[in-house]
């Protein structure tokens, strides 16, 4: 089992333009750039941007195993709400705005297509619950007007990446990697559609659907989307068990410089597991 401290730090994508991605993540959302070697770009630290491989680039795939979104999580429903008036302002068209019952939840996509969810978390306690107890997240129409009525200082308080949403092809394949070899719990269920999984309890760290992906085969290694996904766990330890998990799974385990573990799912979706600082 993962640890409960474990969380998502930050999402790698292939880019076929790393500078146009800027005008979302770093102009509207304002996460701060910082080059990266080989032309890449990250983004407040959450966001990373490598040029896609050579070759003739193509945009993300919409069938192909792959990112569904990546989600940004603010500390307060006016950060949202600050959020939302920026993304107004600007014009970006919003492909949804839903109440979770855990969250509130904007929908938009970035200048490559790739798929972007601006959230906060209402308090746990408020968390809606299944009469055994798990979480029973739901989806209802949010109000936009409402959330502009926000009147709280928003603060200064950045966003961190609260989970990541997945493309899978199968899903009960997908479930017993992340869960039983990764070692995530399942949080909710949906059918033979979607899972959502955690640790430490909450409500999702990573999402996992067949929506629009059953049965598909992986993207061309020249399509722009993800390219991995980075795990924060507490301990050199945690990277260490978690190797032994997968190698026993027989899945790839590659233990790199500075402890980092490079794996990657059954639909070779990318994963990369890190210690915290000490």
């Amino acid at each position: 089992m993962l640890p409960a401290q474990t969380r998502v730090a930050s999402v790698t994508l292939r880019a076929r333009d790393v500078g146009a991605l800027g005008a979302l993540y770093e102009d509207l959302l304002g996460l701060a750039r910082e080059e990266r070697p080989g032309g890449g770009a990250a983004y407040g630290g959450l966001v990373e941007a490598v040029p896609v491989s050579p070759g003739e680039p193509m945009p993300p795939h919409a069938h192909a195993p792959g990112l569904f979104h990546t989600a940004l999580r603010y500390p307060t429903r006016a950060g949202l709400a600050a959020a939302l008036r920026r993304v107004t302002e600007a014009g970006i068209h919003l492909t949804g705005a839903s109440d979770h019952g855990v969250s509130e939840a904007l929908y938009l996509h970035d200048p490559e297509g790739n798929g972007v969810e601006l959230y906060w978390d209402r308090p746990a306690d408020a968390w809606p619950r299944t009469a055994d107890g798990r979480v029973d997240m739901y989806t209802e129409r949010l109000s936009l007007e409402s959330l502009l009525r926000e009147d709280e200082p928003a603060g200064d308080g950045a966003p961190d990446v609260g989970h990541v949403h997945l493309k899978v092809s199968d899903l009960p394949r997908a479930v017993a990697f992340w869960v039983g070899v990764v070692g995530f719990e399942e949080q909710a269920a949906y059918g033979d559609q979607a899972s959502f999984v955690s640790a430490g309890g909450y409500h999702h760290h990573l999402g996992l659907n067949v929506w629009h992906s059953r049965g598909a085969a992986p993207a061309p290694a020249t399509s722009a989307g993800l390219d991995h996904l980075t795990l924060a766990v507490p301990s050199g330890a945690d990277v260490e068990a978690l190797a032994e998990r997968l190698r026993a799974a027989g899945a790839p385990a590659e233990l790199g410089p500075g402890g980092a573990l490079r794996t990657t799912d059954p639909d070779g979706l990318g994963l990369a597991v890190l210690a915290e600082p000490a």
